[in-house]
């Protein structure tokens, strides 16, 4: 199990002050009825559309790559509706770290969760893999009620905020590994956990498979899937989660097991996961994470695509 961090002395030194304002700013607004901060983070939203150039023009360039058939009219809608989700995930974040359960269990919605007492009682552990949605850091707290979890995250870089990243994270769910240690999320599979895991990103060219996701053609998605699955004593299960209308919370709703999974076919698998994510984007497509530069990586030879 990976070490938490301890809070240092040195995190009260000035260096870290703007950081600290941010935080209790933050941590102040959580205390806001629901239905406001969802306001505020959509006015939070249209500025960062305002703002954000760059991170603007890679969510329509991925809309454009994902959805040729929608005029430009319908990309800059999609686009400004995703950066008010945007603008609602910053606050979320204040929502999985600090809301006390009571108030989380409010918004709490569930479905399919016998599919992970199955596993639990074949003797298995769970690779649960997840997309990334905006809402996620609000998801997981709601999924952590329900059923503890291990997290598989990238560190932050400024050490104040991991410290509150990591404990924030493991509020209602039980340890955070980070994303290089492989073999401790292995131990956790087979230590029968539930191990969170998000493999819809472009992670680079080691280890992945040049599959379709949407309209690209040859899109590089991870083969580190069908690594932990292999080696971890698991059950391969997928879920949905979803930020529902009129401020009535978060729903989760877990998939049955993967069947025959992996199957052998490292290109056929990864297609598997794929469709799933396609899935997961078409329920609510405003609130997934469109900023990232998911067509990156390409097959050697080919131009970028931004």
């Amino acid at each position: 199990m990976q070490k938490a961090p301890h809070f240092e002395s040195r995190f009260l030194g000035p260096k870290f002050w703007p950081m600290w304002l941010l935080i209790c700013l933050l941590y102040l607004i959580s205390w806001l009825p629901y239905r406001v901060l969802i306001g505020l983070g959509q006015l939070l939203g249209k500025l960062l559309y305002r703002v954000l150039g760059s991170r603007r023009k890679i969510a329509e360039r991925n809309i454009e790559l994902c959805f040729p058939e929608k005029t430009p009219k319908e990309v800059t809608t999609l686009t400004q509706q995703n950066f008010e989700e945007m603008g609602i995930a910053m606050f979320e974040v204040a929502i999985g770290w600090w809301w006390p359960a009571w108030r989380v269990k409010r918004l709490a919605h569930y479905e399919g969760f016998e599919h992970i007492e199955r596993a639990f009682e074949q003797g298995k552990g769970v690779l649960l893999l997840a997309s990334h949605q905006l809402h996620l850091e609000a998801a997981c707290r709601v999924f952590g009620l329900k059923v503890p979890s291990v997290g598989f995250y990238r560190q932050h870089d400024n050490p104040l905020m991991e410290y509150f990243q990591y404990h924030g994270r493991a509020k209602s769910n039980k340890y955070m590994l980070d994303k290089f240690n492989v073999k401790g999320l292995i131990e956790a599979l087979n230590q029968k956990e539930v191990c969170f895991y998000l493999p819809d990103q472009d992670y680079g060219p080691r280890r992945c498979q040049f599959v379709p996701f949407f309209a690209v053609q040859e899109t590089a998605s991870t083969t580190g899937t069908l690594m932990f699955a292999e080696e971890g004593n698991c059950e391969t299960i997928a879920v949905f989660t979803s930020r529902l209308p009129n401020a009535k919370g978060y729903k989760i709703e877990v998939l049955p097991a993967f069947d025959n999974f992996p199957s052998g076919d490292d290109a056929n698998d990864v297609r598997r996961v794929n469709a799933w994510v396609e899935q997961a984007v078409m329920r609510h497509p405003e609130q997934y994470m469109w900023v990232h530069r998911r067509f990156k990586t390409r097959p050697k030879g080919q131009s970028s695509l931004y």
